[in-house]
């Protein structure tokens, strides 16, 4: 009998036979584009004449098949036990498995043939097959080119490979800058390969054997070579090359074991033929997750009307043969295309040119022009051009290559283009290929400007490469778009995100035209909501102009006017418009006097000789290239600044840089030779997170104590490279994967120590903030260096809390007194750190408030440029002060607001983290400053508190009249992409109205008044299926009308994108969605309801009320009071709001225990139950028996409940004889318990016969106890009450748990709880237990305590970005399994666009591996 493996993935399938004796006897690779039926199909006729009756049995494996295998009922076998199939049959010999495919990518350790460890990517394709693609695309080559392409690369560039759109990014400069392609190939499979170490090896080592798996690593020699050197493996003896590895999970699959009946071809040919299966849910009432939008166009005849009445905004296109007069040239060369326009005196087009860069700006003109040229031979014409300009990436060059007169940002020239078309314009939206910009224009002045920030996500490359990837022309699919009737709803998720949802709905069976039409609204919702922001479309005023290469696309244009119910002004030559814009101002700024030059004069001039010249102007050593052109120009590429190689900035008189200063002022210190003559020991510093805020202290603080201090060496790339593959979370921001290689340069510098502290608390330099907190990064980080790193030499963590002075004291002295440090000495260097810190950071202001007076007294312009302390270092920054500063502009920092309190009452935050609250000072001083201050904000990507207070910053600012400009860093050398973004602000200045703005009155929600409670009914969020049914009933007890509001949906992250920033966590955005469309539905009397949602700790959850009340602004219903219960809010009062906690305390602590005993029983029966549904039935039957005793406050009666619905659960049939695994469920407190917010993930496991274990929610509230004790302990604050107080009341508590406990012990599968002491001892083994943000050290304390009690398999959940849960969970998971060798864990991200295929996937992974 004969097995067959079919493996289909993301973007191939591929097909393995194998014999009797497990021969491979066919087998097949091939791009399937989308149409998997007809990949599939394709095998079956090869096969027919090979296999014409012989029976064989099929199994089917990768992200699309397992689609395939739920319609046609075909075993699934998953990839990676495929692999591991095959070596264990095939090559025993493996130790690890290296596998890249088309959009997966997994590192599998194998110990005596079975799965030790694993390691796969989460929902980012970053750094797999379809980021080469992409890649080669960029470059204008063939995937199969770029090995060849990258043998003869001589110098290799940083290139981010995290995330496909960034990585375009750095591509386009590097052709900006006439990289070779051969030099970018190499640096492409570099990039791969360092992103295979960053989100895969997670302090891992990979050992030999390795078997390379998967299609690029098969095909791609160089990407192999790139992989091995980076690993530092001998490819040749080291590592297991095949010829036909991309096979592998195919050849696995067919290996493993397969129980079916065997069929032949024509039998599996009917089967696929025939009807899918239909899948039944265990749960009938899951809410959609993939919802259709409107149609683009109702009908044909519609369309053709639209396209009618679009002509009339056409710019007419004349014949070049009625050349008259004088002629403009206009030149964009973009990110990912070069466009050219020629135009006469009245505007009209004689000549316009559009291709691809192909990786050569200079040559895309060139073609352009001599094209220009042949049409003149034609036509017997002798052009002269009177003026030129260009624009774009590639302007610089090609203006110095072509001898053109200007240059000029491409921003203006989009401006200035949309205002020839239409006067009276109001808005401009511009989307290019890589860049979205967007421009408000009231009275004919600029008044507001937006750039993507740093992301491409949803510009033009992004549905050419969809397109491409279904396999169409992009025309074809462009009129696919049209045609859809029901455009499937993708998100607002960039290319690679967006890819997992493609092949989502591709399961379900939607067509190419509705994925076409889907992305359209994807592109426009990305540009509204994520980009733009947009709250009320009124703000784009009433003459909307759409220009760039994406408004090419009929779709996209009329997905704008369907979501916006806004007509707009689109021409017939949109993508030409920025070289349109050039030609204008050519035709505008020429000399009169200047006579015009022939074009053979302009094509002549581009000849040039390159210089490959390295800069030693610092530590970043440039590759330069020096182009000398034959007009005499020279051009230097390659340059981050222009320090040394200038290409004419030497004109302008650079500005101050104070971001430059404060770096000197901080590490400056360290250089100076030290004075101690026998010092104690040598303390090894990183330079790295906060010790760009407390270096002054801490250097300080060492010397005085005799210790010598070593501070590692500024940042470069190389070194952060070098430390990557510890990084525990690809998604954790870049400063803290820095810290990685500060850690190990210190260990090669032979240091005694390493001093790398938990900082809780900083100064507290506001007093009208509400406390001083880290970020969790900070205080948490520690933990992932100890857990990721293995160190031979002690690194020091203590706690540490800059918020007491005398806290601090006995802080360090606890700490030094195990280094031998005496308390007077201790003390004597406290008092210095002390008084240096201080003056420190006086000093920071004093100098910024002294440069600030010098510009003002020169009139020159000031950029405010703000962030966090860690953001002053040249790597992290990308050198932008500088940059910004050469362009003759003076740099001052957030410093200038250091210890000024901003006026809160202005801004919708709970001031709690300390360099948050700074740059919102800073924001308000600079908002409060003249016209000629403007500020621009570094964050880093991904970074969670920013995602809150960015808004705020940018609402501030312009209720000014001022704009924010927003950098997000990276680990990414996009200089380019940033210059662009600042000096978009600086030329736009000169289109402003001069006259001050008059500021905007700040709006706020009405507060809760006094007999408000009898009047409003309180809307809440829903949070579990276990408390948000009794929440109404305990609030009514209280004196409170409250509804809790129903599950979310599809619609409730839709409309939570729109009101707040897409980049807040996603329980965030639901909740706010829910609330939002509970008040639009008109079921409510908006003067009759309000909202409350709880406010809880460290947590960004701390900040979920002002951003409901942002929100409810935004959505224009600043009537309804919004209630924060359980939190310190400040902001504003509620005085009718008065929830007595201590009274209420009992009510709770029964509620919530009854809750999770109910969740107990239902999880442990459900799995088991004969009768589908009656677990279900039955659990809300116990919460409605509940709501009565609740609303009563009958403590006693819930008691009694508790064992009652143990002993009904106890009845229901089951099968008693059926051993079950169990999987604990884990993670963020809104996403473990709430079922649409994680995609019904416990559902999922019971349908496949998995026991769920759950969380309960008590453990999170009672963790209180541990945290006070602790931080008592370890003098990290002061508490107003007593331990004593403390113990009773948990003592009192306990006795509560005991009793529900002692009812609950009646269930049949009933297990003593664990109480939170005891599980907060087990977190000690891997954790510090200051980790308290979020989850914090609870998280997990819940997986140990999970395996204490035999459940060795743990699902661990969190929203996509949240930096609290990949510390404690994806930060410490090393230290975790070497603790814990038993420990099957696997962590899930999720926000609104999450595949559900990737999902499954990775739970049928998990699943396969149950311990």
């Amino acid at each position: 009998m004969f097995k067959i493996g079919l493996d289909i993935g993301s973007t191939t399938a591929k097909i393995v036979v194998l014999n009797e004796t497990g021969e491979v006897i066919y087998s097949s690779y091939k791009r399937h584009m989308a149409n998997i039926k007809g990949a599939i199909a394709a095998f079956l006729e090869e096969l027919k004449s090979s296999l014409t009756t012989e029976k064989f049995t099929l199994s089917i494996t990768g992200s699309v098949g397992l689609g395939v295998s739920e319609r046609y009922g075909i075993p699934f076998v998953q990839e990676v036990i495929a692999a591991t199939e095959f070596t264990k049959k095939v090559h025993p010999e493996i130790s690890t498995i290296i596998d890249i495919g088309g959009e997966d990518a997994k590192i599998v350790y194998l110990k005596n043939g079975q799965v030790s460890d694993l390691r796969m990517n989460g929902n980012c394709a970053g750094g797999t097959g379809a980021f080469i693609d992409q890649m080669a695309l960029c470059l204008g080559v063939e995937v199969t080119d770029l090995d060849g392409l990258a043998q003869k690369a001589q110098h290799v560039y940083p290139i981010a490979s995290r995330c496909g759109v960034f990585s375009k990014t750095d591509i386009q400069n590097l052709v900006a800058r006439n990289a070779s392609k051969e030099d970018i190939a190499a640096s492409i499979f570099r990039a791969v390969a360092v992103q295979t170490a960053s989100a895969l090896s997670h302090g891992c080592e990979v050992r030999p054997k390795v078997l390379f798996c998967g299609g690029p690593l098969t095909f791609i020699g160089s990407l192999r070579k790139a992989i091995a050197e980076y690993f530092k493996l001998d490819i040749k003896k080291d590592c297991v090359v095949l010829d036909n590895a991309n096979i592998i999970p195919a050849w696995g699959t067919a290996l493993f074991k397969n129980d079916m009946t065997p069929i032949d071809v024509n039998e599996l040919t009917e089967i696929l033929n025939r009807e899918p299966i239909k899948k039944v849910t265990a749960n009938p009432n899951k809410n959609k997750t993939n919802v259709t939008l409107p149609p683009i166009f109702k009908d044909e005849e519609e369309y053709m009307a639209w396209k009618a009445e679009k002509e009339k905004s056409h710019i007419p296109v004349v014949n070049l043969n009625e050349c008259k007069g004088k002629t403009y040239l206009g030149i964009d060369s973009g990110s990912t295309t070069t466009k050219i326009v020629l135009i006469n005196e009245t505007g009209d087009i004689l000549y316009k040119y559009y291709t691809h860069n192909g990786g050569n700006p200079i040559g895309a003109v060139r073609r352009g022009l001599d094209k220009l040229k042949a049409r003149c031979i034609e036509e017997n014409l002798d052009l002269e051009i009177t003026a030129g300009c260009s624009t774009g990436y590639g302007e610089d060059l090609i203006k110095a290559a072509f001898s053109l007169d200007f240059g000029m940002i491409e921003t203006m020239a989009h401006y200035v283009a949309a205002k020839n078309m239409c006067p009276e314009v109001s808005f401009i939206l511009d989307i290019g290929g890589q860049d979205m910009k967007a421009i408000y224009v009231e009275n004919g002045a600029l008044t507001r400007m937006e750039i993507n920030e740093a992301c491409s996500s949803g510009c033009g490359s992004f549905i050419e490469t969809f397109a491409q990837t279904l396999g169409c022309e992009i025309t074809d699919f462009v009129y696919q778009a049209c045609q859809s009737q029901n455009p499937c709803d993708l998100g607002t998720r960039c290319t690679v995100f967006m890819n997992s949802k493609v092949k989502q709905v591709l399961r379900e069976g939607y067509a190419v035209s509705d994925i076409a039409a889907g992305l359209a609204y994807s592109v426009v919702k990305n540009c509204l909501f994520k980009v733009l922001k947009i709250k009320n479309y009124d703000e784009l005023g009433k003459n909307i102009v759409l220009q760039g290469g994406t408004m090419k696309n009929d779709s996209v244009v009329k997905a704008f006017e369907n979501l916006t119910g806004k007509n707009v002004y689109c021409n017939n030559v949109p993508e030409l418009m920025g070289a349109y814009g050039c030609a204008l101002y050519a035709k505008k700024m020429h000399d009169q006097n200047k006579q015009p030059i022939p074009l053979d004069n302009y094509l002549n001039s581009a000849d040039f000789e390159s210089k490959v010249l390295s800069c030693k102007g610092c530590d970043n050593n440039c590759q330069i290239t020096k182009y000398s052109f034959k007009n005499g120009g020279v051009y230097y590429s390659g340059n981050k600044c222009e320090k040394v190689f200038n290409n004419g900035g030497s004109k302008t008189k650079p500005g101050i840089d104070m971001s430059a200063r404060k770096y000197h002022e901080l590490f400056d210190r360290a250089e100076q030779p030290s004075k101690l003559l026998k010092p104690l020991f040598k303390m090894g510093i990183p330079r790295a997170l906060n010790m760009y805020e407390e270096f002054p202290f801490w250097h300080t603080f060492f010397t005085e104590c005799n210790i010598e201090v070593e501070l590692s060496s500024t940042s470069t790339y190389r070194n952060y490279e070098k430390g990557v593959h510890s990084v525990m979370s690809d998604n954790i921001c870049f400063p803290a994967k820095l810290v990685h290689s500060h850690i190990y340069e210190l260990q090669d510098k032979g240091v005694d120590r390493i001093f790398f502290p938990r900082v809780v608390y900083e100064c507290v330099e506001d007093n009208a903030a509400h406390n001083s907190f880290n970020c969790p990064i900070i205080i948490g980080y520690p933990d992932v260096v100890q857990s990721a790193i293995d160190s031979e030499i002690p690194i020091d963590s203590p706690v540490i809390s800059f918020k007491d002075e005398q806290l601090l004291l006995k802080q360090l002295v606890r700490y030094m007194k195990g280094l031998g440090v005496s308390e007077k000495t201790v003390k004597e260097a406290h008092k210095k750190a002390v008084k240096a810190y201080s003056e420190f950071g006086l000093n920071l202001r004093k100098i910024n408030e002294e440069a600030y007076e010098n510009s003002k007294k020169e009139n020159r312009l000031v950029i405010v440029l703000a962030g966090r302390p860690y953001h002053t270092d040249p790597l992290i920054q990308h050198k932008v002060s500088e940059m910004i500063s050469q362009m003759g502009v003076d740099v001052i920092t957030e410093e200038i607001s250091r210890k000024n309190n901003c006026d809160e009452k202005e801004a919708f935050i709970i001031k709690q983290w300390s360099f948050v609250n700074r740059i919102l000072n800073s924001a308000q001083w600079a908002a409060r400053q003249g016209k000629n201050v403007h500020y621009v904000e570094t964050t880093s990507f991904g970074c969670g508190p920013d995602a809150f207070f960015t808004d705020e910053v940018r609402s501030l600012l312009n209720r000014y009249g001022k704009s924010l400009t927003l950098l997000k860093i990276d680990d990414i050398n996009n200089v380019g992409s940033m210059k662009l973004r600042v000096r978009s602000l600086i030329e736009s200045l000169k289109f402003e109205a001069k006259e001050s703005a008059e500021v905007k009155p700040f709006v706020k929600p009405r507060r809760f008044e006094v007999g408000d409670n009898e009047r409003r009914k309180i809307l809440a969020p829903f949070f579990t299926e276990y408390l948000s049914p009794l929440f109404p009933a305990a609030f009514k007890w209280a004196g409170y009308d409250m509804e809790s509001l129903p599950l979310s949906n599809a619609e409730s992250n839709d409309v939570g994108l729109k009101y707040s920033n897409n980049e807040v966590c996603y329980p965030a955005t639901l909740i706010v969605g829910d609330l939002i469309k509970a008040l639009q539905s008109g079921k409510y009397d908006l003067d009759k309801v309000a909202v409350a949602v709880t406010q809880l700790g460290q947590c960004r959850a701390a900040n979920y009320p002002p951003l409901i009340r942002k929100a409810i602004v935004d959505a224009g219903f600043s009537q309804v009071p919004v209630i924060g219960i359980g939190g310190t809010d400040n902001i504003e009062d509620q005085p009718g709001f008065k929830l007595n906690l201590i009274k209420a305390a009992p009510l709770i602590i029964y509620a919530t225990m009854y809750g999770d005993w109910l969740s107990i029983f239902y999880h442990a029966i459900a799995v088991r139950e004969k009768n589908k549904g009656e677990a279900r039935k039955l659990r809300d039957l116990y919460l409605d028996k509940a709501k009565p005793l609740v609303e009563k406050n009958d403590t006693k009666g819930l008691l009694k409940l508790t064992g009652e619905a143990a002993r009904a659960f106890n009845a229901v049939p089951i099968y008693e004889d059926r051993v079950y695994p169990k999987a604990g469920i884990t993670g963020e407190i809104f996403l473990k318990f709430n079922p649409y917010a994680h995609r019904y993930v416990p559902d999922w496991l019971m349908e496949h016969g998995v026991e769920v274990v759950p969380s309960t929610v008590h453990n999170f509230f009672f963790r209180a106890f541990v945290n006070y004790k602790f931080n008592r302990e370890n003098f990290v604050k002061r508490f107003k009450v007593p331990p004593l107080v403390i113990d009773m009341a948990y003592n009192l508590i306990r006795k509560v748990m005991k009793k529900l406990e002692a009812e609950a012990s009646q269930f049949k599968y009933y297990k003593p709880e664990q109480d939170i002491k005891t599980i907060s001892e087990y977190a000690k083994d891997v954790i510090s237990l200051s980790a308290q943000f979020g989850e914090g050290w609870l998280l997990p304390a819940e997986v140990i305590a999970f395996m204490k009690d035999g459940c060795n398999n743990v699902v661990s959940m969190q929203p996509f970005g949240c930096i609290a849960n990949h510390i404690v969970a994806r930060g410490i998971e090393k230290k975790l399994k070497s603790e814990y060798p038993q420990l099957n864990m696997l962590s899930l991200d999720f926000d609104g666009g999450v595949s559900e295929a990737n999902i499954a996937n990775r739970l049928l992974l998990f699943t396969s591996n149950m311990k």
